[in-house]
């Protein structure tokens, strides 16, 4: 399960000064819910990123590029507000034998998704940027998730739709809930990554930020 890691600067070391304002650069319920999990107080706004891949774009090089981009749209869309803010942008693109696989929006294309990946190998590559502009800190993370979906039925696929109606997830399947049942097997430095959040490597670049989730905690008591 390949992964990597880039930042623009060395690890900033915390100082006294205020804590930053924390935006998730996203709407989505999925990974609100994973931050939430970190305890602090945060607040989302929602990204004006066009998320077309670019010509020839790899699925990993799209997941890189649009977490950084909507990182970056959601710091000018508050900065003029915000002296210190801290963003976190985050995008997932799921590919089957290099083919890039986005977010079904309805039932007939869940379908085919799901009739397409049954019996194969999926990765789902979750790409998450820690941005700190007034310390002139940017930091990116990919953690790649490789799923093995079992051999489905039209039928297992459909009640599967029916009962969860995942269309609004990259690959059409939910695995913290029921889609759990149409995998064979999941491969993973981090489980909280297939969701949406890499909460792993998300929590490092809050410390490489200056920002330790575990230190801010301790501040708010």
């Amino acid at each position: 399960m390949p992964s990597s890691t880039t930042s623009s600067k060395p690890p900033i070391t915390p100082t006294s000064a205020a804590w930053p304002r924390l935006v998730l650069g996203s709407t989505s319920p999925y990974r609100k819910e994973l931050l939430m999990r970190l305890g602090l107080p945060f607040e989302t706004c929602s990204p004006r990123t066009d998320e077309q891949a670019l010509p020839g774009e790899a699925p990993c090089d799209l997941a890189v590029r649009l977490a950084k981009a909507k990182a970056e749209d959601v710091y000018r869309q508050l900065q003029a507000d915000l002296p210190d803010v801290l963003v976190i942008g985050s995008d997932q693109v799921a590919e089957r034998d290099g083919l890039a696989l986005g977010k079904p929006g309805n039932h007939q294309r869940a379908t085919e998704q799901l009739q397409a990946m049954r019996g194969h190998e999926v990765r789902f590559h979750t790409a998450v940027c820690v941005m700190r502009p007034r310390s002139a800190f940017i930091g990116t993370h990919l953690s790649t998730v490789t799923v093995t979906f079992r051999d489905l039925s039209d039928a297992d696929i459909e009640t599967y739709l029916r009962a969860e109606q995942p269309y609004d997830c990259a690959g059409s399947a939910k695995a913290e809930t029921l889609g759990i049942v149409l995998l064979e097997r999941i491969l993973s430095d981090d489980p909280t990554a297939l969701i949406g959040l890499p909460l792993i490597a998300t929590a490092r670049l809050m410390r490489d930020a200056g920002a330790d989730p575990l230190t801010w905690r301790s501040a708010l008591r």
